[in-house]
C-alpha cells in the first residue's frame, strides 16, 4: 500500500509546490521576469526577419502605411502591457487614450503566430518608424494577410473617429472651391427621431444593406447612390431624419442651398466638388419648382439627380429631398431611379407622442396618456417640434408637461372645429348672397338678419379663441425664459 500511496503524495506536493510559486511569482510580480526570460530562450531557438515602416519614404513623403500602423497597434489590447506607456487626453476632454511610448515593445497575435512591434524613434534623425518582428518560419503563411488585416482594421477606426462635416455651398467663384465646411455635431439618432420602430427598422436595413452593395450597383450597371423624398408639414422631423442618417453611417453632409445656385452648370459644379461616403441634401424643393424662384431649371434639377455626371460624381452618396408636399411636382421628378424612397412625415400622433415623452422626460407610461389618447383618436394633431418644445419648456415637471400638450391639443382641436364652422357659415352667406340678388331684395331682409347672427356669433367664437391662443403661447414663453 506504501508504494502506491508514496507516488500520489509526491504528485500532490509537486502540484502544491508549483501553485506555491506561481502565487508567489503574481503576488510580486516576478512573473512578468520569468515572461521575459522565456521569451529570450525562445528568441534564441528561432530565427526572426524584420520589416521596417518608416513616418516618411526615401522622398520626404509621408507614409500612409505608418499611420494605418500607428492606428493599429493603438488598438489593441496588449497596449496596456507595455512596460511604458503615455496617458493621454482624448478627443473630448473626458477620454484617455494610451499611446506606446518610443522604443517599447507590443505583441500581437494572429492565426496562431506571434508578431512583434517597435516603436523605434531616433532622436538625431527626429524620424520614427515601426519595426515588425516575425518568425521565418511563419512569414509566408500570415504576412500577407496580417498586413491586409491591418488595413481593414485601421479603415475602420478611421470611419468610427473621423470627425463629421457639414458642408454649405457659397455664392459666387471662390477660389478654393464652392463649399465651406464646419464640424458637423448634430446628436439625432434613429433612437432619438419619433417614428415608428417598423419604419426605423426598415430604413435602417436599407442603409446598412446599401453601404455593403458596391459591388452588386456595379454588376446592375447602377451608380452606387441612393435617393430619399422626405414630405410633410413643417416641424415633422425631416431634418432631424438627415442628421440621424449622417450620424448612422458616418457620411459627411452637403447641404445645397439653390438660391445661392447661378444655373444648371452651377449646379453640376457643386455636384462635382462633393466626396464620396456623403449626404447631399435640397431641402424644400417644392417651393423651388413650383414658385421657380431660382435660376436652376427643372432640367437642371433632373439632371442633377439622375444625369451623365452623376455616374461619375454620385458613387457612394445617399441624396436626400425634402418637400411640404409632393401633389404639384412634376411626375418626371418623383419617378422611380430618381426618387428611390418616398417617406411621409405626418403630424404626431399617439405612437410617436409616446416617443417624445420618452426622449424627452423619460417617461414610458403615465396616468394622462390616456387623455392624450383620446384628443389625438378626436383627431387634434401637432407637429413634433411644437410637442417637443412644450415638454422642453416643462422638462422638470413631466405632469404639468403633459398637461400643456393637452392643452396645446384641444387648443389646436377647436381651431379646427371653428374653422369648420366658419366655412359652413360662410358657405350660408354666400348662397343667401346669391339668393337674394336673384330676387332684389334688401339687406335687412329676415334670412341677412340671421345670417348676420351668425357671422357675429362665429366672429366671437373666432376673437374668444384668438385671445386665448396668445395667452398660451405668453405663457409658454414665460417658462421657457424661467
Amino acid at each position: 500500500m506504501k508504494l502506491v500511496y508514496y507516488p500520489l503524495l509526491l504528485l500532490f506536493l509537486g502540484v502544491c509546490f508549483l501553485f506555491l510559486v506561481r502565487a508567489f511569482l503574481i503576488r510580486t510580480g516576478l512573473i512578468y521576469v520569468t515572461r521575459k526570460w522565456w521569451r529570450s530562450i525562445e528568441d534564441y531557438f528561432h530565427v526572426y526577419q524584420f520589416y521596417k515602416v518608416p513616418e516618411f519614404n526615401e522622398s520626404m513623403q509621408e507614409n500612409q502605411l505608418y499611420g494605418k500602423v500607428s492606428d493599429y497597434l493603438h488598438s489593441l489590447a496588449s497596449l496596456e502591457d507595455s512596460d511604458f506607456t503615455n496617458l493621454l487626453t482624448g478627443k473630448k476632454p473626458n477620454d484617455i487614450v494610451l499611446r506606446l511610448d518610443p522604443n517599447q515593445v507590443i505583441e500581437d497575435d494572429f492565426l496562431g503566430a506571434k508578431v512583434s512591434w517597435i516603436n523605434e524613434a531616433s532622436d538625431k534623425a527626429h524620424s520614427r518608424s515601426f519595426v515588425m518582428k516575425i518568425r521565418k518560419a511563419d512569414k509566408r503563411r500570415i504576412l500577407r494577410p496580417y498586413l491586409q488585416h491591418i488595413h481593414t482594421v485601421s479603415n475602420e477606426l478611421e470611419e468610427q473617429n473621423k470627425d463629421l462635416k457639414l458642408y454649405t455651398n457659397i455664392g459666387g467663384d471662390g477660389q478654393n472651391g464652392r463649399w465651406r465646411s464646419v464640424s458637423f455635431t448634430h446628436p439625432s439618432t434613429f433612437e432619438t427621431i419619433a417614428m415608428e420602430s417598423d419604419l426605423k427598422s426598415k430604413l435602417k436595413s436599407d442603409l446598412e444593406s446599401f453601404s455593403k452593395t458596391k459591388q452588386y450597383y456595379h454588376r446592375l450597371g447602377r451608380v452606387w447612390k441612393r435617393s430619399y423624398l422626405l414630405f410633410g408639414p413643417s416641424g415633422t422631423g425631416k431634418s432631424s431624419f438627415v442628421s440621424a442618417v449622417a450620424n448612422f453611417l458616418r457620411y459627411d453632409v452637403y447641404d445645397v442651398d439653390l438660391s445661392r445656385v447661378a444655373d444648371d452648370s452651377d449646379l453640376k459644379l457643386l455636384l462635382l466638388q462633393t466626396t464620396t461616403k456623403s449626404v447631399i441634401v435640397i431641402e424644400d424643393l417644392d417651393r423651388f419648382l413650383v414658385e421657380k424662384s431660382t435660376a436652376v431649371s427643372l432640367s437642371g434639377v433632373l439632371n442633377f439627380m439622375d444625369g451623365i455626371l452623376n455616374s461619375c460624381c454620385a458613387e457612394e452618396r445617399i441624396l436626400v429631398f425634402t418637400m411640404t408636399s409632393k401633389d404639384n411636382i412634376d411626375p418626371a421628378v418623383l419617378r422611380p431611379g430618381r426618387i428611390d424612397v418616398h417617406i411621409h412625415f405626418p403630424l404626431c400622433d399617439f405612437t410617436a407622442f409616446k416617443t417624445l415623452a420618452n426622449n424627452y422626460l423619460g417617461v414610458k407610461d403615465h396616468k394622462l396618456f390616456p387623455q392624450v389618447e383620446e384628443i389625438f383618436q378626436n383627431g387634434a394633431t401637432l407637429s413634433p417640434a411644437e410637442i417637443g418644445e412644450l415638454m422642453i419648456a416643462n422638462r422638470n415637471s413631466p405632469s404639468r408637461a403633459l398637461k400643456s400638450v393637452i392643452t396645446a391639443l384641444q387648443a389646436e382641436g377647436d381651431r379646427r372645429s371653428y374653422a369648420s364652422v366658419g366655412r359652413r357659415l360662410l358657405g350660408g352667406l354666400s348662397r343667401h348672397s346669391t339668393e337674394e340678388s336673384e330676387n332684389n331684395s334688401g339687406i335687412f331682409s329676415p334670412e341677412n338678419v340671421n345670417a348676420g347672427k351668425d357671422f357675429r356669433k362665429l366672429y366671437g367664437l373666432l376673437k374668444l379663441k384668438s385671445s386665448k391662443k396668445s395667452q398660451s403661447y405668453e405663457i409658454v414663453s414665460g417658462q421657457k425664459c424661467g
